[in-house]
């Protein structure tokens, strides 16, 4: 991997500054933009409260913001940019707009990302001119403290490109995997969706409830997944013995193909979680303060081990 390339990220918000971070954390040099002036304004300086947060010293961080210089425009961010990262809002028509514009003023070599959870790459990407250097990377938020990053290929990508992604990511510190085919909600989030409409399920079923659900996954299964994916653990067990058990419960599990009603429900009637003090579950501020603090020194601590 090439050292201190040009990085590019477009979208100075939660998931813009992380990945801008990284990079330079790693070395890169970055140039970062947004549309909104106090995003630009206000980025570095959120930058330096995120890397206090990864425990970089007041000595250390100077060096890595002086790699990140932000731009004004999307044109002075990517004009000399060998990989550019586009991390706006998830809506299909300001992604587009914004690649239209990205392809008008980067250079012919550079390399094209979308970061999208779930919005098809295809779509994102279909307009361009030269549709073999575009591809998606999935940052898992935030993407300074989640390992994963997805890359995902179209039907037009080229190999080598996708290659020289996964070095850049995996040269920043990130575990990179690669998504040979543009399905909706790529691998993770199938996963991840795949386990919540069961668990909305079991809830809107009356089987137990939203507490129960939680629990079980945390002090159960949950504590294993970090080290144990669910194939290795498979393999673990025994495919005749996960075999056994499919036959005797799949048949049983939620297999609709929209939203559960219930869900619905609850979006219907404000429910819309913390952010409301309502969702599956009732919330005090200092309750929904106490998550949020209990996942960012979950987090922390991974990140500590991952660095010893």
């Amino acid at each position: 991997m090439q050292e201190n390339c040009q990085i590019a990220v477009i979208g100075a918000g939660l998931m813009g500054h992380g990945i801008a971070l990284t990079f330079a954390r790693a070395g890169q040099n970055v140039r970062i933009t947004d549309p909104f002036e106090d995003a630009r304004a206000t980025v570095i300086q959120r930058i330096a409260d995120s890397l206090k947060v990864l425990g970089e010293t007041d000595e250390g961080i100077p060096a890595i913001l002086n790699r990140i210089e932000i731009a004004s425009t999307t044109e002075a961010a990517v004009k000399d940019a060998a990989f550019v990262f586009e991390a706006a809002p998830e809506k299909l028509p300001l992604k587009q707009k914004i690649f239209a514009e990205i392809e008008d003023h980067a250079p012919d070599g550079c390399i094209l990302a979308s970061n999208t959870s779930v919005m098809p790459i295809t779509q994102i990407m279909g307009a361009l001119r030269l549709k073999a250097r575009a591809l998606g990377t999935h940052w898992w938020n935030p993407p300074h403290m989640i390992p994963l990053v997805e890359v995902v290929s179209t039907e037009w990508t080229d190999d080598a490109v996708a290659d020289q992604m996964m070095d850049l990511l995996g040269h920043a510190g990130k575990t990179p995997v690669r998504v040979k085919k543009d399905v909706p909600g790529f691998i993770g989030n199938r996963l991840q969706h795949a386990l919540w409409r069961e668990a909305i399920s079991l809830v809107e079923n009356d089987i137990c409830d939203a507490e129960a659900v939680d629990t079980v996954i945390k002090a159960s299964f949950g504590r294993r997944l970090a080290v144990l994916g669910p194939l290795e653990n498979a393999d673990l067990v025994g495919t005749d013995l996960t075999l056994d058990i499919h036959e005797n419960v799949l048949f049983d599990l939620e297999s609709r193909q929209a939203p559960s009603p219930y869900l619905a429900k609850l979006v219907a009637e404000g429910r819309l979680g913390m952010k409301a003090n309502k969702g599956f579950r009732d919330w005090t501020e200092e309750e929904a303060n106490q998550v949020r603090a209990r996942v960012a020194r979950h987090l922390q601590r991974l990140d500590d081990i991952m660095h010893d």
